[in-house]
């Protein structure tokens, strides 16, 4: 029997210790946010927090959860009343597909939950792990940045100068 909280819930499951936690949390515990992507921990669609930290869940088997809670998309909002982070998503459309957002958000909220405003350079390296094979990568920046209430990064103009 192996034991774990997700969500805040406490779960008690008769499966083999060696389940990735993707599966549990998909198959057992009916959980769909996370998504099977590589299987491999390359692209971060299965991505959920594991006590605080952004974890990809096709990694870590179930017996290595331990006392360690788990939350996964699911526990930030639903769809008629999205949290903070799932509204900038939206407003900046930041998903095409939608497969890889879920493991995207959740990578953010692990930040901002350890640093609610962190600067860009510290989110474009938090960020990285997450593959979006849409190409939607700065509109995901783009919704993070507002949640957390950092500007813009600024463009410079092409040089207007020729060359003599």
């Amino acid at each position: 029997m192996i034991s774990l909280t997700v969500n805040g819930v406490q779960h008690t499951l008769d499966i083999d210790p060696s389940t990735p936690l993707l599966y549990v949390l998909r198959n057992d515990l009916h959980l769909h946010g996370a998504k099977f992507g590589c299987g491999l921990g390359q692209c971060g669609a299965c991505t959920v927090i594991v006590d605080g930290e952004a974890t990809f869940s096709c990694l870590l088997p179930v017996s290595a959860v331990g006392t360690r809670a788990v939350r996964t998309i699911e526990s930030l909002g639903t769809a008629a009343q999205p949290g903070p982070l799932q509204k900038a998503f939206i407003q900046h459309q930041a998903a095409q597909c939608g497969y890889c957002i879920a493991g995207m958000i959740m990578r953010a909220q692990a930040l901002l939950d350890r640093n609610p405003h962190p600067t860009e350079q510290q989110l474009r390296e938090h960020m990285e792990p997450n593959l979006c094979r849409c190409g939607t990568h700065m509109r995901i920046l783009a919704a993070i940045r507002e949640v957390a209430g950092l500007p813009e990064p600024k463009v410079e103009a092409p040089s207007t100068h020729t060359a003599t």
